[in-house]
């Protein structure tokens, strides 16, 4: 099965959003209001992926109108990734990868993973994420932010499944999606380090053609890129 699912961006109000996107010749693959799931949209951008398009802020603020300019009107919001066993994900990317889990769904056929990478103050003080105020929290709060959030959806019964494995991307014949990416202050003391525990890598920090980055593998084997905090940028 095909391991990546889609990106998403927030913005405001989905359904301004839709209409003009689609009026500049955008081809959906779901609109807010068909399907299940109401008020979100998926698109395709021009490789097919799936974009969800989904909203921020307060969830009763429905009558806001969508910002226009182009560099305000949209936010990067998250990645979702379809996991065999979240018993073995969660935990490599809480305790391993130091993520916090702020909200989880569950349905009759599946599950909702939202991962974020928070600050410790901020940590203490987000509500449980199997309530109602889960949800809310990362729409008010982490969206408005444009604080990134890792979706992992899990089917049930695939962890029960031996031979089950999902398509990483990085693979013929579904080659397409790379990889997520994640900073850290010394990639060869953090690879050190994950290598003691155990972890598996596809790439060492001094192995191929370029030097100082690494790839982690995660349990379903998905590529996780390692980047030393402020790196060759320059922001001003």
């Amino acid at each position: 099965k095909d391991g990546f699912g889609h990106f998403a961006f927030s913005c405001n109000n989905v359904y301004d959003a839709c209409e003009i996107l689609e009026k500049s010749g955008i081809s959906f693959k779901k609109k807010p209001d068909e399907g299940r799931m109401k008020g979100l949209a998926f698109v395709h951008d021009p490789d097919q992926y799936w974009m969800e398009i989904i909203k921020m802020g307060s969830k009763a603020d429905k009558k806001q109108k969508l910002e226009h300019v182009p560099n305000k009107a949209y936010h990067f919001a998250q990645t979702m990734l379809r996991i065999k066993d979240p018993e073995k994900s969660i935990p490599f990317y809480t305790e391993k990868l130091d993520m916090t889990l702020v909200d989880e769904r569950h349905f009759s056929d599946f599950s909702l993973y939202f991962l974020a990478t928070l600050p410790k103050s901020v940590q203490s003080r987000i509500p449980d994420p199997k309530s109602e105020k889960a949800s809310e929290f990362v729409r008010s709060k982490l969206y408005t932010a444009a604080v990134p959030v890792l979706e992992l959806t899990h089917n049930h019964g695939t962890e029960k499944d031996e031979n089950f494995v999902h398509y990483n991307g990085n693979a013929e014949p579904r080659r397409g999606f790379g990889h997520i990416g994640f900073l850290v202050s010394d990639v060869y003391k953090t690879c050190e380090s994950f290598e003691k525990e155990g972890l598996k890598f596809h790439k060492k920090p001094d192995e191929g053609g370029i030097k100082g980055v690494a790839f982690l593998l995660d349990p379903d084997g998905y590529w996780i890129e390692l980047v030393g905090r402020g790196r060759d940028v320059n922001l001003v």
